[in-house]
């Protein structure tokens, strides 16, 4: 028997392969889900044995609807269950959101289903462009905490940046302020010096899903994707920027890092601080007190209708990808969108291409320079059928352009960490602002159009007659676009 087993080992193993191959794929089928999806799995399962297994098992795992992300400990709080209460808009306060917004009341609707995500009307905003002014504001607010601070980053790095930030989170714990700092493990490279120093000050701090080697898992995982910051529960901050020197542009020219984040005072801030606090739930593996102290009252008096949603394997929804579908089916008159990586889903391409057939003014922002070549290669697989149905595609110039930002008809807006991609839309923690309100729209329609002066356009013409090795690596790298 064991001589059997040693002669025939490779035949043994790759009749193993294939068994757990062929029970991968049925899961996969009886899933129902996106047929282009469904064929790239199989493909990977039948034609790469034992990495197409390890692909199923890092991608193909449908979290959302296994649930093992079980965050009931907050949601079943008396406080947290009031505050959706609190947030239901009378009949006259939605009749004047619907007069304002007319047909994009149907996104206040969709994600209104949704209890984690109450419009709040009561908020200042304050869009913010780049790195060095979010953490001057950001700094500032901190040292002035008097409560709390709760962090979540994906990419947090004890770096130039990322030490000053260390800095004041230590000086306030040794103060007796709570501070809470949550982590993606892959994204983020602490050294164990700081860990300490942090635990030393009183700094809580956990790792999101910890993995043992985190510089070679990559992005095969589900991560927290999510750049979150609470303060007091009464300031809050929500974008595209993560603590990092990349971000800061220490450096000119090709290093410049354009990027965009909100900074929130007002009622937003307590749904925000639910959903950190969902996640703290989850890292520390443990009850949080939910004390009224983290939900305070804000004197705001200036009216801003924001959402904030949510997506990710713990949710019932795809919320994000919903909106903004919603929000491009809606538009009337223009849609911009500024987005790192371009790697859509059907229905997103499909919407993007009638509005501009339609007569709308469609536009999309993404990087000429990637920080990924399979990501570059794969955007660029979806640009030829966008400029044939008249969508105006731009390719920044300057540096890279990290802002993930869409807005329509000067009346929504939405600035948060969700790319126009499948990780985004189905994979990674995401967390975005939805903003329902004149001004902010405009102010970030002007920041998109300032941006386009440091962008190139692409015309059909000219991007048809890129080389066909160019064409090739667009269609290997699209190949494995439901998957990245």
């Amino acid at each position: 028997m064991l001589d059997f087993l040693k002669d025939n080992i490779w035949v043994i193993i790759i009749v193993l392969n294939y068994a757990l191959a062929i029970s991968a794929a049925s899961t996969i089928l009886l899933k129902n889900i996106n047929p282009t999806k469904t064929l790239s799995y199989i493909l990977v399962l039948v034609v790469f044995p034992f990495l197409g297994l390890i692909v199923y098992y890092f991608f193909g795992q449908e979290y959302r609807k296994n649930k093992i992300f079980n965050r009931k400990n907050v949601l079943n709080e008396k406080i947290v269950q009031k505050l959706g209460k609190d947030f239901e808009l009378s009949e006259s306060q939605l009749h004047k959101l619907d007069d304002f917004l007319d047909e994009k009341i149907k996104l206040v609707n969709l994600l209104n289903n949704n209890k984690n995500t109450p419009v709040t009307l009561h908020n200042e905003l304050q869009i913010i462009k780049n790195a060095k002014d979010k953490f001057d504001l950001l700094f500032e607010d901190l040292k002035h905490a008097k409560h709390h601070i709760h962090l979540e980053y994906y990419i947090l790095k004890d770096d130039n940046i990322g030490t000053e930030l260390i800095n004041i989170l230590c000086d306030k714990a040794s103060e007796g302020i709570k501070v809470r700092l949550s982590f993606d493990d892959v994204g983020s490279k602490i050294s164990s010096k700081t860990k300490r120093r942090m635990t030393k000050s009183g700094v809580e701090f956990y790792a999101f899903m910890p993995v043992l080697f985190p510089s070679f898992t990559g992005k095969m995982n589900y991560r927290n994707h999510r750049k979150i910051a609470i303060i007091d529960g009464k300031v809050g901050y929500v974008g595209g920027i993560n603590v990092s020197d990349n971000y800061v542009n220490y450096k000119n020219g090709d290093s410049y890092w354009r990027d965009t984040h909100l900074r929130i005072v007002g009622e937003a801030l307590k749904p925000l601080q639910v959903h950190f606090l969902l996640t703290w739930d989850f890292v520390s593996n443990s009850s949080c007190k939910i004390s009224s102290e983290l939900f305070p009252d804000v004197a705001v008096d200036s009216i801003n209708a924001v959402q904030i949603a949510a997506s990710g394997p713990d949710t019932d929804w795809a919320n994000i990808m919903e909106a903004i579908f919603v929000a491009i089916n809606t538009a009337e008159d223009y849609v911009y969108v500024t987005t790192p990586y371009f790697i859509p889903n059907d229905e997103i391409i499909t919407s993007l291409q009638i509005a501009a057939k339609s007569g709308l003014d469609v536009r999309l922002l993404i990087p000429k320079t990637s920080d990924s070549w399979t990501a570059k290669h794969a955007t660029n697989s979806y640009l030829e059928r966008l400029l044939e149905a008249q969508v105006k595609v731009y390719r920044y110039t300057k540096g890279f352009i990290h802002a993930k930002t869409m807005v329509v008809d000067d009346l929504f807006s939405t600035i948060g960490t969700a790319n126009l991609d499948y990780r985004s839309f189905n994979i990674n923690f995401e967390i975005n602002a939805l903003i329902y309100n004149k001004k902010t729209s405009i102010e970030l329609k002007n920041i998109f159009l300032e941006d386009l002066n440091d962008s190139e356009e692409l015309t059909l013409e000219t991007w048809q007659q890129r080389t066909k090795f160019s064409k090739l690596k667009e269609s290997y790298c699209r190949l494995w676009s439901p998957l990245l």
